[in-house]
Order: structure tokens, then C-alpha cells, then sequence
């Protein structure tokens, strides 16, 4: 299969989330792509219809490669706990949503946390509590061209959080094979390890 390459040069990341920008500017450093996210282009943020990652990921490419015409690069992920059929899966930031911050909406991971905690605490002491990050990048160019890359990394949530480093549901969640959290982990050993290390290997064989 015959990947477009992607050229050095400014490259939008379509993304209002500052810890996802910062992660993904620092996986793009070495390859003479000048990242610039949507929030400093001022372009909007697309409404997340889509019911699979991939469809969400495509939506936010596109939406900021005809926005800006340049190429654009989105990201879907989330988490995906097994006792809960893979919830919350594509609706991960939902879990966060709240109307407590002034101006409207905004997001309390701790609470989303506390759900996913919650409803395994709910089904009891014994339960599976293995889960994984999903990472899908969808890359999107000006004409309408893309790609899709998918990446993963198992794991299982611990309780209670711990770690300040990392962002989202990172405090809770422990790799296979390690004792520490994301959110405990040096961000250069996660990001070797990480979902979307994961699928930006993909991506950088198939378009660098």
C-alpha cells in the first residue's frame, strides 16, 4: 500500500488540548515538522460525532487541513476498560465533562476517574480491571487525502490516582510490565511506550 509522504514543513495539530500538543510536538521534533495547533490558528473545534475513534480522528483532520490548508494531523484516543465492554472508550472526555468551571463546560479527570472506579468498585473485588489506551491518528491533507494509523498500549487501573505527570486518566492507569502509573512515569519513558508512540511509529514509517 502506497502511503503519502509528509513534506518538512508546517504541519496543523488539530487539537485544543494543551497536553496532547505538547506530546505530540515533541514525537514530530525530529523530523523538520513545525507544528502548529489549531487553538493558535484560532480554527474551531469540530463536534465530535463520530462513533468510533477513527471517525472522530478523521472529523478533527479534516475539519483543520480545510480550516488552514495545510496538512493536519488529529488525534482520537481513550480509555478502554474490559469489565466495562471497552467503556469509556470513544466517549472518554465525556466521563469528564462538567458545568462547574465558570464560562461553561470544562473537564475534571478526577471525577472521571471516580466513575470508571465507581462502576468497577460495583461489580465487585474480583473484577478484571485490565483495560488499554487506544490512540488513532487520522492525517489529513488540503484535497481530501488521508491516512489512519492505530496504536495501543495494555495495561490495568489501579486505585487510588497517583502521579503528577501525564494528563487525563494517566494516574490511574499501569502498564503492563511496570509498577509506576503514566502519570508517575518520566514522559520520555512514556512516550516510548505510549498509545500514541505506538501509532506514531506507524505513522512515521509510513509517511517520513
Amino acid at each position: 500500500m502506497n502511503h503519502r509522504k509528509l513534506e518538512p514543513g508546517r504541519l496543523v495539530i488539530a487539537s485544543h488540548n494543551a497536553g496532547k500538543v505538547r506530546e505530540i510536538r515533541a514525537l514530530l521534533a525530529p523530523f523538520g515538522i513545525e507544528p502548529v495547533s489549531a487553538g493558535e490558528l484560532g480554527l474551531p473545534e469540530p463536534d465530535e460525532t463520530g462513533t468510533s475513534f477513527a471517525e472522530n480522528a478523521s472529523l478533527k483532520a479534516h475539519a483543520s487541513a480545510q480550516g488552514s490548508g495545510l496538512p493536519a494531523l488529529a488525534d482520537d484516543s481513550g480509555l478502554c476498560v474490559a469489565a466495562l465492554d471497552g467503556a469509556p472508550g470513544v466517549y472518554t472526555a465525556d466521563w469528564a465533562e462538567t458545568q462547574m468551571f465558570e464560562g461553561g463546560p470544562g473537564r475534571d479527570w478526577y471525577m472521571a476517574m471516580g466513575k470508571v472506579e465507581g462502576k468497577l468498585a460495583e461489580l465487585g473485588p474480583d473484577t478484571d480491571r485490565s483495560a488499554y489506551f487506544v490512540c488513532t491518528l487520522a492525517l489529513a491533507w488540503p484535497d481530501g487525502h488521508q491516512e489512519i494509523f492505530e496504536g495501543r498500549v495494555q495495561g490495568s487501573l489501579t486505585w487510588p490516582p497517583r502521579g503528577l505527570l501525564g494528563f487525563g486518566y494517566d494516574p490511574v492507569f499501569v502498564p503492563d510490565g511496570r509498577s509506576e502509573t503514566f502519570a508517575e512515569l518520566d514522559p520520555q519513558e512514556k512516550h516510548a511506550m505510549s498509545h500514541r508512540a505506538d501509532a506514531f511509529r506507524k505513522l512515521v514509517a509510513a509517511v517520513f
